[in-house]
């Protein structure tokens, strides 16, 4: 009787990236969204260091 309390309380996590590598929909997404961001980033850099025509 008290094994299976124990055995019902010990619910195991899965790791967020266990989760994100074995759905492929979120893989999916995070592949297109990380480079979209990433490039976005560096185009608003690249925009802001471009000086100022006199």
């Amino acid at each position: 009787m008290e094994n299976e309390n124990v055995d019902s309380r010990d619910v195991v996590r899965i790791p967020i990236m266990q989760r994100i590598l074995d759905n492929p929909f979120m893989l999916l997404f995070v592949g297109v969204v990380v480079p979209t961001v990433f490039y976005i980033i560096w185009g608003i850099m690249e925009i802001v260091s471009i000086p100022i025509a006199d």
